[in-house]
């Protein structure tokens, strides 16, 4: 079997082994701040000028990220202490150095739009624009980071009173229905079955995404329960080139299922056809997923979940069609047309006294239709699927890598609005570190060729 291979993040480290003004530029090179330099414009041209250099302010948060500098306290210190940092920023000589106050300003009005997101949208794009992302598939799943609120301390509920036994009277069932019809109509897009989400609009599913910080609980490696308090981040990454094609930040109590569709209705918007297939693990195996990637035409390669789902017989552990000795039939090609897998005969029919019996089938073909869960495209089993499978690895390392060397898990301010803008500033720093590796690396492939 083939081995995939894909590069380390830290063909990245010849970025960050750059002096800090040549690392800077290169970083801040990819990054258009447009968006964000708008929020901060003066309505007229009356008036006193803008005091504070906010293009300074944004490259020196984005500089924080790249050196480590967790506490907006020691960013001022250092902008104070260090000139020549100061000045890789694009603070002026005749510039003062921002307060405290005048960050956690700043980081609150752009809390309250969308720009930080179109700045990734334009820094993908160029990316795209200069081929360092190609057809490929995406990759979808979700990580924890913690908040820096506490928790609350839960509300003593009362003690319901006991229901009646038996079926209710007509005038009961009657004010009953209604009353949970009313209750299913208040709910968000969130709170409801994940079918919803299908119908919903790509800017109500962004718009209504809860952001709070919340109790989570997952399983770990061992099989145990770990909690925590904050948020999750939800990333579709390129599975080759690994950048972050999109993100969304949610409390840390939403099933990871019910951020797939928002993810891949925002790519679907912005780039469709560019992707092969959605690449996901058994956390996202429901079938309004599976629609959504039809819609779009991408091969799901999504791990099964039984859910209470006995033995069916006649077929294997990857739905595969056996024969009457229990052998697998194996999986030919996909009629993309028709919808429809074919299997042929068994490798073991050469040998078997039944293979010129009327029993012995000698091809089955399955319309997709009959179950997208069971029947994908490439079929589950086959090598095809599991390679693509492996590509899953792409956004588990990327996870690893927001939270280890770019700040994800260390989340200095309070609220849920101001904690994403932390989750979005940290992807796009992500990003821009990447598209300026890539661009290192053309340069260089360049260079050794003009030799």
């Amino acid at each position: 079997m083939p081995i995939i291979r894909q590069d380390n993040l830290f063909d990245m480290h010849e970025l960050f082994e750059m002096e800090p003004t040549h690392r800077f530029n290169a970083i801040f090179s990819t990054i258009d701040l447009g968006p964000l330099l708008r929020i901060f414009d003066k309505k007229t041209h009356r008036g006193a000028p803008r005091e504070l250099n906010y293009g300074a302010m944004i490259y020196s948060l984005i500089a924080r990220v790249v050196e480590r500098i967790p506490p907006i306290k020691l960013l001022v210190k250092r902008l104070k202490q260090d000139p020549f940092f100061r000045f890789d920023c694009g603070f002026l000589l005749s510039d003062d150095v921002p307060s405290e106050a005048s960050y956690s300003r700043m980081i609150a009005a752009i809390s309250e739009t969308d720009a930080l997101s179109k700045v990734q949208d334009v820094l993908v794009a160029l990316a795209i624009q200069e081929g360092f992302i190609t057809e490929e598939s995406l990759a979808i799943d979700a990580t924890h980071f913690e908040a820096r609120d506490k928790p609350a301390a839960a509300e003593k509920k009362e003690k319901a009173t006991p229901k009646k036994r038996g079926r209710k009277p007509k005038a009961e069932q009657a004010e009953w229905q209604a009353a949970q019809q009313k209750q299913e109509a208040e709910k968000t897009l969130y709170e409801k079955e994940i079918v919803h989400q299908l119908g919903a609009s790509t800017e109500a599913l962004v718009n209504e995404m809860p952001v709070a910080p919340k109790w989570g609980i997952k399983k770990n490696s061992d099989g145990k329960n770990t909690f925590w308090f904050g948020y999750k981040a939800h990333l579709a990454v390129s599975t080759i080139s690994q950048y972050i094609i999109r993100g969304l930040m949610s409390s840390g109590n939403l099933n990871d299922g019910k951020a797939a569709i928002p993810l891949l209705k925002q790519i679907q918007q912005t780039m469709p056809g560019l992707f092969q297939a959605g690449i996901l693990d058994k956390g996202y195996d429901y079938k309004p997923i599976y629609q959504q990637l039809q819609e779009m035409n991408l091969h799901a390669v999504i791990a099964y979940n039984p859910r209470r789902e006995g033995e069916v017989v006649g077929f294997d552990e990857h739905f595969a069609p056996t024969c009457v000795r229990e052998h697998a039939y194996r999986y030919d090609s996909y009629d993309a047309k028709y919808e429809t897998l074919k299997y042929t005969r068994p490798k073991e029919c050469a040998t078997c006294p039944l293979k010129d019996d009327s029993l012995c089938q000698k091809i089955f073909k399955i319309k997709r239709s009959v179950d997208l869960r069971k029947y994908t495209s490439p079929a589950r089993g086959s090598l095809k699927w599991t390679l693509f499978y492996k590509q899953r690895a792409a956004v588990e390392r990327v996870n690893a890598y927001l939270k280890e060397y770019f700040d994800l898990n260390n989340v200095r301010h309070r609220t849920g609005k101001k904690a994403k803008v932390h989750f979005e500033l940290v992807s796009l720093i992500y990003n821009a570190s990447r598209l300026a590796s890539d661009r290192l690396k053309v340069a260089r492939n360049r260079a050794l060729a003009a030799a």
